[in-house]
C-alpha cells in the first residue's frame, strides 16, 4: 500500500500541525552568505528531507534566493532534488556505491568520493569517457568517518598518470568539533586541510559547515556548506543563536483532567503529583518526533510546551501518541478541547527541547511531524 499524500484530509482530522517557513530558511541562508563577504560561495545542506522541512520546497526557495550548490546524503535524495532544480549543482555526500555511476551521470549528480576505492572507480570512468567527470574528493582530517587518509589523498592527487583526465570539482573535509570553537581539534583540522590541499589550491576547497561559517574567514575557503543554521538550529553550543526559527509544531488538546496529590502520571508511574494538578493531554508523541527522553520523572524535569504565553511542563513519560502537560496555573479559557499547543517553535527553541532529551536539535528536526498536517506559511 502506498503512503497517503500529505494533507489529503480535512485539517480538523490531524492531531497536530507542522508549520514551515521557507522564507525564514532563505533569510537564514542570506545571513550566512553575508558573513562570507563575497569571498566564498554559500551552498546549502538539504539532506534528510532538508532536515525534516521538505527538500523540494526548501530547495526551490533557496535557489530563488540565489543558492546554486546543494549537498544531500544519498543519490535518491539527489535525483529527487534534480527533478525540481534542473540547473543546480548537486553533491551526494555518501559517495559512490558499487554499480551506481550510471544514475549519477544520467541525472548530473556529483558524488563526494570518500575512499580510495571510490576515487579509483571514478577515475576509471573518466578514463573510459576520455574526459573529466565532476566529483568532489573528501580527505579525512580527523573525524575518521569518510575520506581518504591524508597520505592517500596526497599520493593519488599528485600522480598525474593515475588521475588521468579526472580533475576534482571540489576538495573537501569536515569538522569534528565545530560546535565548540575553542576545541583544539578545529585548528588541527584546519592546518592539516591547508597542508594537504596546498599543492591543489587552484581547485575549489570546502571545510566549513554551519559552525565553520560562524567561526570566521580562516575556515571559509572557496565554498561553505551550512546545514543546521539554515533551519534555525544552534550551530555553536555556548553562543547566542543568530538564526531565525523556521518550524513550529503544534498539537491539539484532547482532554483536561484533575490529578490528585500523590497520584502518578503516565507509563511507569515515573512522575508523582506533588500537589493537586490539572493536566492536559495533547495529540503528539514520540511517533511524531517528540522524543521520549524529554519526559519528566520525580528526579528530573522534562521539557515544556507553550500555551498562549504560559509555560506548560511535560508530566511523566512521553508516549507514542500522547503527551501530558501541567496546566494547573493556566487560565481555563485557554484550554478548550481542540486548542493548538506550541510544542516547538519561536517560543520553544529546538535546542532547549533537545537539551531536556539529552540530544541535539538535528535529531528533533529530522524526526518531526510524520502524522501532522504540514503547512508552508510564515510562523505566527
Amino acid at each position: 500500500m502506498s503512503a497517503a499524500p500529505e494533507n489529503q484530509f480535512h485539517s480538523d482530522l490531524y492531531g497536530g500541525r507542522l508549520t514551515i517557513d521557507v522564507d525564514a530558511i532563505s533569510r537564514n541562508w542570506r545571513v550566512l552568505k553575508d558573513k562570507l563577504g563575497g569571498k566564498s560561495e554559500c551552498a546549502a545542506a538539504i539532506k534528510a528531507d532538508a532536515y525534516g522541512t521538505g527538500q523540494k520546497e526548501v530547495g526551490r526557495a533557496l535557489f530563488a534566493a540565489g543558492c546554486r550548490t546543494f549537498f544531500v546524503a544519498v543519490p535518491t535524495e539527489a535525483i529527487a532534488l534534480r527533478q525540481v532544480l534542473p540547473e543546480a549543482v548537486i553533491y551526494a555526500l555518501n559517495g559512490l556505491l558499487p554499480g551506481t555511476s550510471g544514475p549519477y551521470l544520467e541525472h548530473n549528480i556529483r558524488p563526494v568520493l570518500g575512499s580510495l576505492a571510490e576515487v579509483k572507480d571514478w577515475i576509471a570512468l573518466c578514463k573510459s569517457s576520455d574526459r573529466s567527470l565532476d566529483a568532489a574528493v573528501h580527505v579525512d582530517t580527523g573525524i575518521h568517518r569518510l575520506g581518504l587518509s591524508p597520505e592517500e589523498f596526497s599520493q593519488t592527487l599528485g600522480d598525474a598518470g593515475m588521475m588521468g583526465p579526472f580533475v576534482p570539482s571540489l576538495l573537501m573535509s569536515h569538522l569534528a568539533c565545530g560546535s565548540t570553537p575553542s576545541h583544539a581539534m578545529n585548528r588541527r583540522q584546519l592546518e592539516l586541510f591547508r597542508e594537504v590541499t596546498a599543492p591543489h589550491a587552484h581547485l575549489p576547497r570546502s571545510l566549513a559547515n554551519s559552525a565553520g561559517v560562524l567561526m570566521g574567514e580562516d575556515y571559509h575557503f572557496d565554498l561553505v556548506r551550512p546545514g543546521i543554521s539554515l533551519y534555525g538550529g544552534q550551530a555553536i553550543d555556548d553562543d547566542p543563536n543568530p538564526m531565525t526559527p523556521v518550524a513550529k509544531v503544534e498539537a491539539r488538546i484532547m482532554i483536561v483532567r484533575d490529578v490528585p496529590e500523590g497520584d502518578t502520571i503516565g507509563y511507569g508511574a515515573m512522575h508523582t503529583a506533588k500537589r493537586p494538578l490539572r493536566n492536559a493531554v495533547v495529540a503528539a508523541g514520540y511517533a511524531d518526533g517528540m522524543l521520549r527522553r524529554a519526559g519528566s520523572t520525580d528526579e528530573r524535569p522534562g521539557g515544556f510546551a507553550m500555551i498562549s504565553g504560559h509555560k506548560a511542563p511535560i508530566l511523566g513519560r512521553i508516549s507514542m501518541d500522547m503527551i501530558t502537560l501541567d496546566v494547573t496555573d493556566i487560565p481555563e479559557h485557554l484550554l478548550e478541547r481542540g486548542t493548538y499547543v506550541e510544542m516547538l517553535g519561536p517560543n520553544v527553541a529546538t535546542a532547549d527541547l533537545a537539551a531536556y532529551a539529552e540530544t541535539i536539535d538535528y535529531e528533533y528536526l529530522t524526526s518531526l511531524g510524520r502524522r501532522f498536517e504540514r503547512v508552508y506559511a510564515p510562523l505566527t
